[in-house]
């Protein structure tokens, strides 16, 4: 039976105070396979954002006196409006991110699938999580209690890499704390974010959920915009510093979700055969385009050979090219200035005559295709090491000691991710605690979960999202002293 559908897919408007509006200006993205134009989608302008931001605040009053059940039962509601949508999200995902319609590599993702199911159950299960008030003293003299209250409105200021998951992680724990949120899609990816907004007219009070399409002078307008509360980023640790800058001046919260440069340290008891194709999995996943891809691959010396022998000829089975074909288990990077940065790391990796153990080379091609490749024990200190490209390139590395190998996986402005590959648990566990990184993973470097804090250390972020910490950090903290007799 096929399920009724509410939304078409060629027409894009901003929402704002529960209705669809145009703009006098209009831009496109463009689709990364074959560096054509998109449809067109709204410009916004500063007066924009100011309306959107009055409905917010005017929303905000009546939204946040809800009931938590209440709006759960609409957040829920929300999440079953967007799954009845699957095919056209997924399809548009496709278009705009480049993400695959068709399995991919050895979890057999179909990734446009994937991040659209992650979607729907990140808030499903966001629902569940609640943020109850606690008591935390109860003496002779006095009881205290804390309590969580939604702090206003909040901006989601959201990446190109996966459009659909970042923004509808963003918005479920934004309203379920009772806040009001306005959705800045990337300018790159700007399609799913207005189609995400304009499902959320028939279920929200007007001004609650709104989305804004615009080009770079948005971003700076909503970091800077005083009737804004709250800015939730994700997107590069140099913009980071930018968005945390500007909210500085009003004194807005953050939470920033920056970029990485994970570390995955294998050691030499592991099942080589069985490790090889999850590791290369990792690494390449989206294109080498997530802030928690493996970035760096130590190998202890024993099976430095083996392994990365093995893990030459598994890249060899992988295939890039547009996501829409069948076979294809890598697509394009998302956007002509990420391609440009990435085809940086290639062109100094021939200048200093780095060793490539596989790829290496970037053809022509009708979209922003790059092959995966892995450079072969290059020094410390080059670049590729040091930087996260975000794109197919990794280098693999040789270490000897426990001691020195920790000692430079936490050699790093970065602290995002990072993963031990070890048949002794125990063992794996204890130097997983001697990692700096935001979240550690023994035997798998991509498990994910609502409900366990995202986030990194160092240059990788400041705060978390999802789990009940990514929850309160949508509130304010507020302490009630009630003095006894």
């Amino acid at each position: 039976m096929a399920v009724k559908t509410s939304l078409t897919f060629t027409t894009f408007r901003n929402v704002v105070d529960g209705q669809l509006v145009d703009t006098q200006e209009h831009r496109h993205g463009i689709n990364p396979a074959s560096k054509l134009p998109s449809y067109d989608v709204p410009l916004a302008t500063q007066k924009d954002l100011d309306t959107a931001v009055d409905a917010a605040r005017t929303s905000f009053g009546e939204w946040s006196q809800t009931s938590v059940a209440e709006r759960k039962q609409l957040v829920l509601k929300y999440a079953d409006a967007i799954e009845n949508e699957r095919s056209g999200f997924v399809t548009l995902l496709t278009m705009e991110q480049g993400n695959l319609n068709y399995f991919a590599d050895i979890a057999q993702l179909h990734m446009a699938e994937y991040e659209f199911g992650l979607a729907v159950r990140w808030i499903r299960e966001m629902a569940e999580i609640d943020v109850p008030e606690e008591v935390i003293e109860d003496s002779a003299d006095r009881i205290t209690s804390v309590r969580y209250t939604p702090i206003g409105v909040v901006a989601a200021i959201v990446p190109w890499n996966y459009p659909i998951l970042l923004a509808t992680g963003k918005i479920a724990p934004a309203l379920l704390t009772g806040n009001t949120i306005i959705i800045k899609p990337s300018p790159f990816t700007p399609y799913c974010g207005l189609k995400l907004a304009e499902l959320a007219i028939g279920i929200f009070y007007p001004g609650v959920v709104q989305c804004l399409s615009g080009d770079d002078h948005l971003g700076p307008w909503i970091t800077s915009h005083p009737g804004i509360d709250k800015i939730s980023f994700a997107g590069s640790t140099a913009t980071g510093k930018l968005v945390m800058q500007s909210a500085s001046k009003t004194l807005k919260r953050v939470t920033l979700e920056l970029g990485g440069n994970d570390p995955a340290i294998i050691f030499p008891d592991v099942d080589i055969a069985k490790t090889v194709p999850e590791i290369a999995f990792y690494a390449f996943l989206n294109s080498g385009q997530t802030c928690l891809c493996v970035k760096r691959i130590y190998v202890h010396e024993s099976i430095y050979g083996k392994f990365r022998e093995a893990l030459v000829q598994h890249v060899k089975t992988l295939k890039t090219g547009d996501g829409t074909l069948e076979g294809v288990s890598h697509g394009p990077l998302q956007n002509a200035m990420q391609y440009e940065r990435v085809k940086g790391f290639f062109a100094e990796v021939k200048a200093q005559e780095l060793k490539i153990a596989i790829g290496g080379e970037i053809e022509p091609s009708d979209g922003y295709f790059i092959t995966p490749t892995i450079i072969d024990n290059p020094p410390e200190e080059s670049r590729i090491v040091e930087e996260e490209p975000f794109g197919p390139i990794v280098p693999i590395l040789s270490w000897k000691t426990e001691d020195e190998v920790v000692g430079r996986a936490n050699n790093t402005t970065m602290g995002f991710g990072a993963s031990v590959w070890f048949s002794n648990t125990a063992e794996t566990t204890r130097i997983a605690r001697r990692l700096e990184a935001g979240t550690v993973r023994v035997n798998n470097h991509f498990d994910l979960s609502p409900k366990t804090p995202f986030g990194g250390v160092k240059e990788s972020g400041i705060g978390v999202e999802w789990g009940s910490q990514g929850m309160r950090a949508y509130c304010n903290i507020q302490s009630i002293v009630v003095k006894k007799d």
